[in-house]
């Protein structure tokens, strides 16, 4: 009891201080530091050590190495993946190529008379680009200088469109995403198989959910505010952002399709159609990335040395994702390593398998955890990350499996991230729409809490039950 004493003041500390908007790395990293010294003092017949690695010695020591071996392993398996994909997105970024397929994928929409109906169809638009461009903020920043526009021109609110822009991602779905990739290899599934047998059927679920509560909801909130509707006539050219030909990307319409190689590349060679080749998501990503650098070397054959020296922004965007994704997950990691090393997270699942608790729950209860922690930082990821590595000890000995706590607690993060007024993809649209993030995420709140109860709903008829 008292370890467990221990561990919530560790973690109300903790909580408390990423509110205040401490770097969230190196808070979960001196909250797990002092969580293994605690143990090491106090508790030093725990096995604070992971049993596969050789002690040094001296448990002062093993601590850092625990730090030594979480990074190691991460490094060399899920964080190479999301460096890669990080790469790979920061130079489709760079040649055009993400900037081509948003125009393409967005300018049938304006084509659609009913403002609302085209607002609703716009999340659902957001969502699948989602899956290639798996930057939060990126793609919202994307889609306020291509859709934005085109909805407010169409007769919506500036608070409504950027409210359905902030909801884009709340999915994080595909090999690209960082928390995907986190979920599939903690419940030891390929990738792939995890996006297209577990994801995309809970997404084609929530999303329907989602478009039909934007409409009523971003209706009853324009008539609330006493917005008019004003349809431009029959006829009337919308663009986008600028309506000028310089703010339209330099890159062929054909490079719209560079976004979505990898993809294609990796569901294709995978189990689910050509079984006897399986394609890797990092060697996708290279593929992708190099096919790419041969279309720019040909479009720009007279100015080869700036082509070549393009490419580094691929490396460049490698660096990026460690020092931000991959960093925070080590330090995510080795705090959990340390409440379950001082035996606060045994506790927890002993207490509720004792109370009757079933894994439905105990689900409830993780993504309860999960949803407060990405509300209170705006970050879905450090809520996921710090909660992924549980699942598994949660889930042992049942018929289930992780998976059926990885998928609702990796939904509920990146759906608790755009309910939060200090999440970075909220407050980017607030500024744009010129009005509170506060007013933006009562706006979201109505379509995302439709969401999520649509995701207990599907988990308890298809995936628990």
């Amino acid at each position: 009891m008292i370890e467990l004493m221990i561990a919530i003041v560790v973690s109300v500390v903790a909580a408390t201080l990423i509110v205040k908007k401490y770097q969230p790395h190196t808070v979960l990293l001196l909250a797990g530091l002092t969580l293994f010294a605690v143990t090491a003092i106090f508790y030093p017949t725990h096995d604070i050590v992971f049993k596969k690695d050789d002690p040094t010695g001296w448990p002062g020591f093993d601590i850092f190495e625990h730090i030594h071996a979480i990074m190691s392993y991460r490094l060399a398996g899920l964080g190479l993946i999301i460096m890669a994909a990080g790469g790979f997105a920061k130079y489709m970024d760079h040649i055009g190529a993400t900037q081509a397929m948003v125009n393409i994928t967005t300018r049938p929409l304006a084509r659609i008379g009913a403002p609302y109906i085209v607002l609703a169809l716009g999340y659902a638009v957001g969502q699948i680009l989602n899956i290639f461009i798996p930057s939060a903020a990126g793609l919202a920043m994307l889609l306020l200088v291509t859709l934005y526009p085109t909805l407010v021109k169409l007769g919506v609110s500036r608070a409504a469109a950027a409210a359905m822009i902030g909801t884009t991602s709340v999915l994080d779905l595909g090999p690209a995403s960082g928390t995907a990739n986190l979920a599939a290899h903690t419940a030891n599934i390929d990738v792939a198989i995890f996006f297209a047998q577990y994801q995309i059927p809970v997404a084609a679920c929530i999303v329907p959910v989602i478009c039909i509560l934007t409409y009523f909801s971003a209706k009853y909130f324009d008539r609330r505010d006493n917005h008019e509707v004003v349809v431009p006539h029959h006829g009337a050219v919308i663009t986008g952002a600028g309506s000028t030909a310089s703010d339209e990307p330099h890159a062929p319409g054909f490079y719209a399709l560079l976004p979505i190689l990898p993809l294609t590349l990796i569901l294709i060679f995978s189990k689910l159609l050509i079984h006897q080749i399986e394609l890797g998501v990092v060697t996708a990503m290279i593929i992708g990335a190099l096919i790419g650098l041969f279309c720019e070397m040909f479009r720009n054959r007279h100015k080869m040395a700036d082509v070549f020296k393009g490419f580094m922004v691929f490396f460049r965007g490698m660096g990026n994702m460690f020092s931000t994704i991959i960093s925070l997950i080590i330090c995510a990691e080795f705090f959990a390593a340390g409440l379950k090393a001082i035996g606060a997270i045994d506790f927890m699942i002993a207490s509720a398998q004792n109370a009757g608790f079933g894994i439905l729950g105990m689900m409830l209860v993780a993504c309860a955890l999960v949803a407060i922690t990405a509300i209170m930082t705006g970050s879905g990821n450090a809520a996921f990350f710090s909660f992924a590595s549980l699942a598994p000890n949660i889930t042992a000995g049942t018929a289930t499996g992780a998976v059926s706590l990885l998928l609702p607690l990796q939904f509920t993060a990146g759906i608790a991230r755009s309910l939060s007024p200090v999440s970075g993809v909220i407050i980017a649209v607030a500024e744009v729409a010129e009005c509170s993030p506060i007013d933006i995420v009562k706006r979201t709140a109505i379509p995302l809490i439709g969401g999520l109860v649509m995701l207990f709903v599907y988990n308890l008829l298809f995936v628990v039950g």
